[in-house]
Formats: C-alpha cells, sequence, structure tokens
C-alpha cells in the first residue's frame, strides 16, 4: 500500500470518527432539550420535512411537527405557576453505523424517569432507540426514530415525597 493510500485511508477514518461524533452530540442536544423543556431544540434535531417516528403508546408520525407540539404542552405545562412534568433521558450504548458520507444508522438504550405532579406519579422505563440519521444543511438530523419500550414501572408518589423543581430555560 502506498503512503497515498494510508494517508487516504486515515483522513476517511478521521471523518468517520468525526460523523459518529456529531452523531452523538446531536442525540444528547435531543435527550438534553426534553429535559430542558426547550422544544425549539427538540424540533432542531429532527430534518425539517418528513421524519418518520414511531415512540409506541406517544404515537407514530410521519413529521417532527406534531411531535414537538405535543412534547411543548406536555413539557411546558403548569399548574400556578410551576411546571409539573419533570423528565429524565439517559442514553447510552450507541451503536452507530455510518452507511454512507451522509447517512448512518444508530441504536441506543434508553434509561428514563418522569415525575408527574398531576397524578402524584413516577416512572421508570428503559428502551431502545433504532434512529436513521442524514446529513441536512451541513449538519446530522434524525429522519427516523422508532422506540421500544422493554420494560416500565409506574407507581405512585407516597405523601411523604416532596419534589422540588429546578430552575429550567424560559
Amino acid at each position: 500500500m502506498s503512503s497515498a493510500d494510508d494517508t487516504d485511508d486515515l483522513t476517511r477514518r478521521l471523518d468517520d470518527l468525526a460523523s459518529i461524533d456529531a452523531i452523538k452530540q446531536l442525540k444528547h442536544r435531543y435527550w438534553r432539550a426534553c429535559d430542558g423543556k426547550d422544544p425549539k431544540a427538540f424540533r432542531d434535531c429532527f430534518i425539517a420535512s418528513g421524519a418518520r417516528i414511531d415512540y409506541g403508546p406517544l404515537g407514530a408520525y410521519d413529521d417532527a411537527e406534531p411531535l414537538a407540539t405535543i412534547f411543548g404542552q406536555v413539557a411546558l405545562h403548569k399548574v400556578d405557576g410551576e411546571y409539573v412534568i419533570f423528565d429524565m433521558h439517559h442514553g447510552m450504548h450507541p451503536d452507530i453505523t455510518l452507511t454512507s458520507a451522509t447517512t448512518a444508522i444508530g441504536r441506543w438504550t434508553l434509561k428514563f424517569r418522569q415525575v408527574n405532579l398531576l397524578d402524584r406519579t413516577e416512572t421508570l422505563m428503559t428502551g431502545e432507540y433504532d434512529d436513521e440519521y442524514v446529513v441536512e444543511d451541513g449538519e446530522w438530523k434524525m429522519s427516523a426514530s422508532t422506540l421500544t419500550e422493554r420494560w416500565a414501572l409506574h407507581r405512585p408518589l407516597g405523601d411523604d415525597a416532596v419534589v422540588r423543581p429546578g430552575t429550567f430555560l424560559e
């Protein structure tokens, strides 16, 4: 193999690593948007039009806009001026495969927790995301996302439970 071939191979491998890192950053921005109650940042993680999304009990959509609207209604719901739904998304075990210079697939494990002060419950859930990614306007975006729930625990908050709301960007 010539040194030009070695250089080309090294350049390709570095480009692939940069793409995989950008996809990881995208998915982490998505989860931060969910937990930070940021519908615009949530929406910006998907392609401009036509994203295929299937989140099981949360519904299936042929574009991200309807889901972003529902997300905003739930995440930003307040009672007496205070938020009442608190989410925690932790994604791990990324398995990302580049299928071309501008497309990729990925799988992530989700660890989710929600406190709902409207019905005074806590939900724990784990699942698997299967995503598709494309480069749109020079940035990696999700073009498809499916969440398969593996198991969930839903339980009431006891009368002694104290939930202290934090600070969110508005």
